[in-house]
């Protein structure tokens, strides 16, 4: 199992190590300030997270002394990690059914996520059924099937073009029936702009209120994080819909722009809760704001 620190290799080479070496230096000029902004914005920290951060930075610079080669980009670092909130304990676990919702747009991961999400539950001891509330593409519920298989979880369909709803109600009633205590819900892609399609998510989730009190316990928004800016839009729209609660963060360990989690945390305030570190189905850790923060300028 890949963890944090190895995963963000493509982030840290590509940027953040050319920033600990701009930080290093003895002198530090109005260029250096511009290329840091320059190189920040480069790894989607955002525009406007990135404007604060610089100037958080020079405000400290001149008040504290660490101007001198080497201290710098520590301070950035702690700056990084305070904008990170860490993340609360899951809402499961406290009651005989849980239910965690798993929303996204097309090509997200979001299957995958579900699957090591599972595989990790089941590991822990939960009895875990998955949802294919994803009745539009017949390929999307045999994708769960396939995976469903791979880590030992039933999955419940409906027919193609269904009520996805219907879905969700009828795996409820399965998991009461079967003795599970999480369902895990897989939802259709969809484009966080196409307003029918989130009113239909919308839906979904009233279903599940309706089937389990206080459900979805859990809504987790995956995010691919090669995406870079575009993750913001998404996860606003998401967040407006169905009251995201968490982010998974997949495909970390494929991208050089891993500074957008600064960007959602500080403008959404949403905790990461998983990052995805590779593809097999256990590279799936807890995010940690240290491990995160510290992967960005060292691969140990």
């Amino acid at each position: 199992m890949r963890g944090i620190v190895q995963s963000l290799a493509r982030t840290r080479n590509a940027v953040f190590g050319r920033i600990a070496s701009l930080l290093g230096a003895s002198e530090v000029t109005p260029e250096v300030w511009e290329e840091l902004e320059a190189l920040l914005i480069q790894a989607d920290v955002g525009v406007e997270t990135t404007l604060e951060l610089v100037e958080r930075l020079r405000e400290r610079a001149r008040g504290e002394a660490i101007l001198r080669a080497g201290r710098l980009w520590e301070t950035l670092a702690e700056e990084l990690r305070a904008l990170l909130p860490d993340p609360p304990p899951m809402n499961l676990g406290s009651r005989p059914l849980d239910v965690i919702l798993v929303v996204g747009v097309n090509g997200s991961g979001k299957t995958t996520s579900i699957a090591k999400l599972a595989h990790r539950y089941r590991r822990e001891g939960r009895q875990v059924l998955l949802a294919a509330a994803d009745t539009f593409r017949a390929a999307a519920m045999d994708q769960l099937r396939i995976w469903g298989d791979r880590v030992g979880c039933d999955v419940v369909t409906g027919p193609e073009g269904g009520d996805p709803g219907a879905v969700v109600y009828d795996a409820l009633q399965a998991a009461r029936s079967r003795g599970m205590d999480l369902v895990i819900v897989d939802t259709a892609g969809r484009l966080h702009t196409r307003y029918n399609l989130m009113d239909e998510l919308r839906k979904v989730h009233r279903v599940a209120g309706r089937g389990v009190e206080g459900a979805p316990h859990e809504t987790l928004l995956v995010l691919d994080a090669t995406t870079g800016q575009n993750a913001l839009s998404q996860a606003r729209h998401f967040h407006e819909a169905v009251a995201v609660t968490g982010v998974v963060l997949a495909k970390l360990d494929s991208t050089a722009r891993g500074g957008m989690v600064f960007a959602i945390a500080r403008q959404l305030g949403l905790p990461v809760r998983f990052v995805g570190t590779g593809e097999r189905v256990d590279d799936l850790v807890p995010f940690d704001p240290n491990l995160f923060v510290r992967g960005l300028w060292t691969g140990r």
